[in-house]
C-alpha cells in the first residue's frame, strides 16, 4: 500500500527521524492558513508547495514549487490543486492532485554548504535480507545514477538475527563523506529510519533527498513509503492512511469483492485461478502476438456469482477485445467452473460483447468441455494451452 509523502513523514517523525516539517492542505485557502501556522512553528518565511500524489518525479511535472513569501502561497496552491500531474512515474493521463503539502524552507544559508543524499531501505530478494541503499547523488533519479555512475551507489545488508549494527550506520555516514556533527546526525538518522521501516512493516522507505543543512542537521526532505499489504491486519493505524483516489478504480472494486486484479495495457482479459497459471497465461497471450489486459486470479472458487463478478470487472476496461478463461480444476471441479461460466454468461445477457475462450484442465475436464460446447452460448472451448492461444488469435484476427 502506497501512502502520501506527508503520511510517510508522520511515520518517520514518530520514530525520531528529523523531517522537513509541513502541513497538508486541501484548498488554496487552507494552504495560506497552513503557511501562517508553519511560520509560527518554524519561523520559515519561504514555503515549498508539494503536490501529494502516489508518484515520484513531481517536481519535473510542475508539482513542486517554491513560494518566496506567504503572498505567493495561495496562487501556487491554486495552480497545483486540481491539476492533472504527469510525471515519469505516472501514466500518460497523469494523476489528479487533491491536496498539497506546505513545507518549510530548509535550504537556508549558514556556515556550510547544503548537501543532498539518497537513502532507501528495502528487501534484497536475492539474499532474503533487508538492505540500506544509499548514495551521495541525492535529488537525482537513482536509476540514472545506477546506469551512469554505479560506483556512487553503496549498499549495507542487515543480518536479520542481529538487526542494524552501530558500525554499519557509521560506515554509511563515512561513505557519504560526513564528519563532525553531521556524521553523528546521519548515524542517528539511519538508525531511526531503519526502526521506522521495521516497526511499520514497510516494504520500502525511500528518502530522496536526505538533506545536510547548512548548520549540519540531517533531515528527510521527501518520503516515498510502501507498507506491506499482508501486514495491514496488525497495522490498522497505517491501513487508515489508504487513499483509494490514488488507486486504479477497477483494482479497488476487485479488492473489495475479494479478487486479485491488476490492470495492464493489453486487449485480452484474463480470468485464471492461481498466480503461477496467471503468469503462464499472460505469457501465452504474448506468444500469440497480443498483450494481456489484466492479471485476475479468481482463487479456489469459480461459481457463477464469482465468475460473473470477474466478467463485469474485466469488461470495465474498454480496451478488452476478448477474454481468456484458463482454470486448472484441482480443488474446484472443472464441470462446476464450466457451469459457472455458462450461468454467468446467461445472467449478463448482452453485456458481453467480446469473444470468450475457455480452457479447463483437471478434474472432470471432459465433462466441462461438453457442458460448454452444448450450452448454446457463443463460448469457445479449448483443451490444450496452444489450442487456447490459437482460439484467441482467431477471435481477434
Amino acid at each position: 500500500m502506497n501512502i502520501h509523502e506527508y503520511q510517510g513523514k508522520e511515520i518517520l517523525a514518530s520514530y525520531g527521524v528529523r523531517i522537513q516539517r509541513g502541513i497538508v492542505a486541501n484548498s488554496p485557502v487552507e494552504a495560506v492558513a497552513a503557511a501562517k501556522q508553519l511560520t509560527t512553528e518554524t519561523g520559515t518565511s519561504w514555503y515549498v508547495v508539494k503536490a501529494q500524489i502516489h508518484a515520484g518525479g513531481r517536481g519535473k511535472g510542475g508539482g513542486v514549487k517554491l513560494a518566496k513569501g506567504i503572498d505567493k502561497v495561495e496562487g501556487i496552491a491554486e495552480e497545483i490543486i486540481g491539476m492533472q500531474l504527469i510525471t515519469p512515474q505516472t501514466s500518460a493521463e497523469g494523476k489528479k492532485v487533491h491536496k498539497v503539502l506546505i513545507a518549510e524552507d530548509v535550504y537556508y544559508p549558514g556556515e556550510s554548504e547544503t548537501s543532498e543524499f539518497y537513502v532507501s531501505v528495502l528487501l534484497n530478494r536475492a539474499t532474503g535480507r533487508n538492505m540500506i541503499m544509499y548514495s551521495t547523488e541525492g535529488g537525482m533519479d537513482i536509476e540514472e545514477v545506477a546506469e551512469h555512475t554505479p560506483h556512487l551507489i553503496f549498499t549495507e545488508e542487515i543480518d536479520p538475527a542481529v538487526g542494524l549494527q552501530g558500525f554499519q550506520a557509521r560506515r554509511i555516514a563515512f561513505n557519504l563523506g560526513l564528519s563532525g556533527n553531521a556524521f553523528k546526525e546521519m548515524v542517528k538518522f539511519i538508525d531511526s529510519l531503519y526502526n521506522a521501516y521495521i516497526g511499520s512493516d514497510a516494504s520500502m522507505f525511500e528518502i530522496n533527498p536526505v538533506l545536510k543543512t547548512s548548520d549540519d542537521k540531517i533531515l528527510a526532505v521527501d518520503a516515498k513509503v510502501n507498507i506491506d499489504d499482508n501486514a495491514l491486519y496488525r497495522q490498522k493505524k497505517y491501513a487508515d492512511m489508504r487513499d483509494v483516489r490514488e488507486e486504479n478504480p477497477i483494482e479497488v472494486e476487485a479488492k473489495e469483492v475479494g479478487l486479485n486484479y491488476v490492470d495492464l495495457d493489453g486487449t485480452v482479459g484474463c480470468m485464471v485461478n492461481g498466480a503461477g497459471l496467471a503468469m503462464a497465461t499472460m505469457d501465452l497471450i504474448k506468444y500469440a502476438g497480443f498483450e494481456p489486459a489484466n492479471f485476475l486470479d479468481v482463487g479456489g472458487t469459480a461459481d457463477a456469482k464469482r465468475v460473473e463478478t470477474a466478467f463485469r470487472i474485466i469488461l470495465k476496461d474498454v480496451n478488452v477485445k476478448a477474454i481468456l478463461i484458463n482454470i486448472f480444476g484441482g480443488i474446484v471441479r472443472c464441470d462446476r467452473v464450466a457451469q459457472g461460466v455458462v450461468d454467468a454468461y446467461k445472467n449478463m445477457g448482452d453485456a458481453i460483447k467480446v469473444p470468450i475462450i475457455v480452457r479447463l484442465q483437471g478434474t472432470n475436464a471432459a465433462i466441462a468441455k461438453e457442458l460448454i460446447d452444448n450450452s448454446g452460448m457463443p463460448i469457445l472451448s479449448a483443451v490444450e494451452f496452444q489450442e487456447a492461444a490459437d482460439q484467441v488469435k482467431a477471435a481477434l484476427s
